[in-house]
């Protein structure tokens, strides 16, 4: 079994700053992507930023320029610096690791975090 534990969030006033870090108990055989979402309330769930095991990023829109997110394979954590936060970045946080399989012989399938609260004050 996998866990992914989230740290980093937390209140800040706007235009500061958060570093977020999701870190997996153990190590993979192999990740298709690390990725982090947000869940704002009353809102779905969306993607915010994604890192693809040869280090291409994909960001959501709303976040370009503002965000970014970052990898150590050696350490199996995930970042995700955030700058410059809006009030509108408020949300929980889920970290989410995509097409991941424990062994060379294992089906892949996705690990989600527990989730960590940013709230950005106007």
């Amino acid at each position: 079994q996998v866990q992914l534990v989230e740290s980093g969030g937390g209140l800040v006033q706007a235009g500061g700053s958060l570093r977020l870090s999701c870190v997996a108990s153990r190590s993979m055989f192999s990740i298709n992507a690390m990725a982090w979402y947000r869940q704002a309330p009353g809102k779905q769930r969306e993607l915010v930023a994604l890192i693809t095991t040869g280090g291409s990023t994909n960001y959501a829109d709303s976040v370009k320029g503002r965000f970014t997110i970052a990898r150590d394979n050696a350490k199996n954590t995930v970042y995700l610096e955030m700058n410059s936060l809006k009030p509108e970045d408020t949300a929980v946080y889920y970290c989410n690791l995509h097409g991941a399989r424990l062994a060379y012989y294992s089906g892949s399938r996705d690990y989600w975090g527990q989730g960590t609260q940013v709230t950005v004050s106007s």
